[in-house]
């Protein structure tokens, strides 16, 4: 590759942008002597931005939040919530529930709050909807009585398998850490401005 001033600048240009830093562009003047420096001429740089999403993992991997924008998504690993194929929450579930209501209660823009219930690749379509609804109306529940009171609205809703965080199967092969991930629900409100 050749490394003129004209494709230094341009790459220095190209990694401030890049890098979301607002820098100082520099080169060098051009030799009015040199024709190739002073016919030169000076391209348009365009990249595209695409939103970046964070997401931040609890410890022990049953919790994680993403933002985009100001919408806030905590999602639970089911396995945390709910035994393997039931919608009945756990003990333990429910006061995790209840704290993520309070901050619910704290951080949102109040309105509509979404609960959306999702599975692994593991048995039928039919069976997989069914029980991600069940399972985000259970939850539902729980965030109901914790934000009574707040003129919040809750929809629930299941998405069975058709919404995986992961693949469920990689290079042909099943992968139950990734299984478990997609075996979820996810609570999604706007945060207060």
């Amino acid at each position: 590759m050749s490394r003129s001033p004209e494709r230094l600048t341009v790459l220095a240009l190209t990694l401030a942008l890049v890098a979301g830093h607002p820098g100082t562009a520099w080169a060098d003047p051009a030799d009015p002597a040199d024709p190739v420096e002073a016919t030169a001429g000076v391209e348009d740089v365009v990249a595209r931005v695409e939103d970046v999403i964070a997401e931040v993992e609890s410890l022990d991997g049953a919790e994680s939040e993403s933002k985009r924008g100001e919408q806030i998504t905590v999602a639970l690993t089911s396995d945390v919530l709910f035994a393997l194929d039931k919608a009945v929450l756990t003990t333990g579930a429910k006061l995790r529930l209840r704290r993520i209501a309070e901050r619910v209660r704290a951080e949102s823009a109040g309105g509509e709050v979404r609960i959306e219930g999702h599975t692994d690749d593991q048995g039928s379509d039919a069976y997989n909807d069914a029980l991600s609804l069940r399972r985000a109306r259970a939850v539902g529940q729980v965030l109901r009585a914790a934000l009574a009171g707040t003129g919040t609205t809750l929809l629930a809703k299941g998405f069975g398998e058709s919404r995986p965080k992961v693949p469920n199967i990689v290079d042909g092969a099943p992968v139950e850490a990734n299984r478990a991930r997609n075996r979820r629900v996810e609570i999604v409100f706007d945060a207060a401005r």
